[in-house]
């Protein structure tokens, strides 16, 4: 049995752990010889259901506010000797578990450094995991995340510690080589393996919508904010654009407000829905597809896992991205619309009157039957596994393996195909 260490940075929403779980499902569903263990501080993984052959090792929390400053989120300790607890309990279960592969989200030395001393001591150990860094389609900015990467070390850390660097998502919609200045030395260990996409809904459009009240063919609209730790002014913003549009053109609305929105801010979202009776609330939900694939269109904010599954579903998405601490829900919303695979809003312009009339445009363009484009490149969880495969042993060839990035920038050429 195959041993693969996942680490999951966890410090702020439910986008990075839903996603390393859905990396650590796929490959115990895909390979009986795989079993995962899952380190995360995500004080929401109980939430999720857990296969046989993934267990996981829960951290102290953390947490990042929207200016990008860690702390402690439960534990009265200070950083530092959070960090270090940490570091260590991360230490133990890699010296215990003596895994084949070890996967780290996102950042190459953890957050706040909390993996060096793992690294290090991987790379000198006599039974020597492979390592792998997982990197989402957008990070940030360019002029930010450069300035990171290289402050932080982390092209060198590629280079010293990491065998590849996979990315989940499109060098046609987004060149992280070239954007982020990836030297030739870094650059050569990153392969593209699409965006992921979410499992199919298990449960039927009807079946959904009979349990929300909602007739088959009644237009119906989703909102919600993901994780919902910031998303309560999306949530504010569309039910009040819904209470200035007369009852009588009001689509049914249903919220699902997301399990880390403050209670008072929940609490303010169920009192103004109260006050619209086509508008139903609940907190969370761990079948985001089956709701995504009852509504006809989609109200949400600009996160990976978020804008995945409007791409799986095929339903049109309304984008209204984060643009704090960082830039990358705005670019990947950018990005996605330009290539015309969802309608994006800038915070900003986000009125409520704007809102709803752009939610009226795409409940509009659906009774026109106005095709939408569609990315083929959704293959994310078949590439991640199959590298992940190939380098412990399990796979004899590479022939179907995630594509290497070419040496010149994407230019056109994306795979779509229309509704």
């Amino acid at each position: 049995m195959k041993r693969v260490l996942i680490y999951s940075h966890d410090t702020f929403g439910l986008g990075n752990v839903r996603r390393m779980m859905e990396i650590a499902r796929h490959l115990v569903q895909t390979s009986p010889d795989i079993t995962v263990l899952l380190l995360t501080g995500s004080p929401m993984l109980h939430a999720f259901r857990i296969p046989q052959r993934i267990d996981y090792v829960k951290l102290p929390c953390l947490a990042r506010d929207t200016s990008g400053h860690y702390g402690a989120r439960s534990l009265p300790l200070d950083l530092p000797e959070l960090v270090r607890l940490r570091a260590n309990l991360i230490k133990s279960a890699t010296i215990d578990f003596a895994p084949d592969v070890v996967l780290v989200d996102k950042k190459p030395f953890g957050v706040q450094d909390e993996l060096a001393g793992v690294l290090e001591m991987m790379s000198r150990a006599a039974h020597k995991p492979r390592l792998v860094l997982l990197l989402r389609d957008i990070l940030d900015s360019a002029e930010a995340t450069r300035g990171v990467w290289q402050k932080n070390g982390y092209y060198e850390a590629v280079s010293t510690y990491y065998d590849e660097v996979l990315v989940v998502g499109s060098p046609e919609i987004f060149d992280l080589r070239r954007e982020y200045a990836f030297p030739p030395f870094a650059a050569a260990k990153v392969r593209y393996c699409g965006y992921i996409a979410r499992e199919a809904a298990s449960r039927s459009r009807a079946h959904v919508r009979a349990g929300l009240g909602v007739a088959l063919h009644e237009p119906l609209l989703l909102v919600t904010p993901g994780g919902g730790e910031d998303g309560y002014r999306l949530v504010a913003t569309a039910l009040e654009g819904l209470a200035r549009t007369p009852a009588q053109r009001r689509p049914r609305t249903h919220v699902v407000c997301g399990p880390e929105m403050p209670e008072a801010h929940r609490t303010a979202v169920e009192s103004a829905a109260a006050k619209l009776s086509q508008v139903s609330v609940q907190t969370f939900s761990d079948d985001m597809m089956s709701l995504i694939g009852s509504a006809d269109v989609a109200v949400t904010m600009g996160g990976y896992n978020t804008v995945c599954e409007l791409l799986t579903s095929g339903r049109r998405g309304v984008i209204v991205p984060r643009t704090e601490p960082g830039l990358e829900q705005l670019i990947r919303a950018e990005r996605m619309a330009r290539h015309g695979l969802l309608r994006m809003l800038p915070p900003d312009a986000a009125s409520p009157t704007a809102l709803m009339a752009e939610v009226q445009h795409q409940f509009d363009a659906l009774a026109r039957s106005e095709p939408l484009p569609r990315l083929k490149a959704m293959h994310g969880l078949d590439g991640v596994a199959r590298s992940l495969r190939a380098l412990i042993g399990l796979d004899e060839e590479r022939t179907a393996s995630p594509m290497r990035i070419s040496t010149r920038a994407a230019s056109g050429g994306l795979a779509f195909t229309a509704a």
